[in-house]
C-alpha cells in the first residue's frame, strides 16, 4: 500500500490539515483502520470500488464523499485496485467551503456528496493536489472558525480540560458550546477533548521508551488508571495497548 500526504497551499493550512493519497499495490486486499480524530474529511475514489466503514459503504469511481467526524475506529478494504484521494479538513471547517448539514448527522457515517459540490474526476487525474488548491481557495466563504480558540484550549491541555471551564474561558454556555461543536464538528466538546486526549496517549505509547509503563502513561494523560487508558484505547481502535 502507497500512502502520501501533502500539505494545501499557504492560504488553506489554517483550515485543511492535508491532502492525502492511497493506493494499493498489494496482490491480495487487506482490511486498514483508522482512528478518530476528530476531523470530518473529503474522499474521491479513482480506483475500483472500495469498501468502507466496517463493510456498511461501497465508495464508486468518480464519486466524492463526505466523511463525517469519527467516535471509534473504522475499517477499509484496500486491494490492488484501490485508489483514493482525500482531504483532511481541521476542526470545524467543513462549513468554511461547504453549506451543508449540521455536522452531527454526519458523524460516523460516509456519504456521497452531491454532484454540484463534488470534485470533478476529469480534471483531477493530471494534477490532483494543485487542483485541490484551486477547488478549495474558491471555495473558501469565510476566513473565521468560531470554535478555534475553544479548540486551542482542548489542544494546550491535551483534552485534560472540563466542559465548564471550556465555556467559562471562551465566555459562552455549556449548552451553547455544545450545540456549536455538535453543529460545526459533528461530537460534543467532552468527546472531542476525550479523542484529543486519546491521541495524545496514543502517541505517547507508540513513541516512549518500553520500560514506561502504562500506568505512568495514564497517569501523565490524567486516566484514573491503566485499566481506564486500556479501555479507551480498546474503544477507539478495537486493540489493546500491546496490539498497537
Amino acid at each position: 500500500m502507497e500512502y502520501k500526504k501533502i500539505k494545501p497551499y499557504k492560504e488553506l493550512e489554517p483550515f485543511i490539515h492535508f491532502y492525502w493519497e492511497l493506493k494499493g499495490n498489494e496482490p491480495e486486499g487487506q482490511w486498514e483502520r483508522v482512528f478518530p480524530d476528530g476531523c470530518a474529511g473529503i474522499v474521491m475514489n479513482l480506483g475500483n470500488p472500495c469498501i468502507t466503514d466496517n463493510g456498511s459503504v461501497s465508495m464508486e469511481f468518480g464519486k466524492t464523499y463526505i466523511v463525517g467526524a469519527m467516535t471509534s475506529f473504522k475499517d477499509s478494504f484496500i486491494d490492488s485496485d484501490t485508489n483514493l484521494l482525500g482531504v483532511c479538513l481541521k476542526p470545524a471547517t467543513f462549513s468554511n467551503f461547504y453549506s451543508h448539514t449540521s455536522q452531527n448527522e454526519l458523524t460516523n457515517d460516509t456519504v456521497e456528496f452531491e454532484r454540484s459540490q463534488s470534485f470533478n474526476v476529469d480534471r483531477i487525474f493530471d494534477n490532483p493536489f494543485n487542483y485541490l488548491d484551486i477547488f478549495f481557495n474558491d471555495r473558501l466563504k469565510s476566513k473565521n472558525n468560531q470554535l478555534q480558540s475553544v479548540i486551542n484550549d482542548i489542544h494546550l491541555t491535551n483534552g485534560q480540560i472540563g466542559v465548564y471551564e471550556l465555556s467559562k474561558r471562551n465566555f459562552t454556555t455549556v449548552r451553547q458550546l455544545e450545540r456549536n461543536f455538535k453543529k460545526l464538528i459533528g461530537i460534543s466538546p467532552k468527546e472531542y477533548s476525550n479523542i484529543i486526549r486519546f491521541q495524545y496517549a496514543l502517541g505517547l505509547i507508540k513513541n516512549s521508551d518500553k520500560n514506561r509503563s502504562l500506568f505512568e502513561i495514564a497517569f501523565e494523560c490524567g486516566y484514573y488508571d491503566h485499566s481506564h487508558l486500556t479501555n479507551e484505547i480498546k474503544r477507539n481502535t478495537g486493540l489493546s495497548p500491546s496490539q498497537l
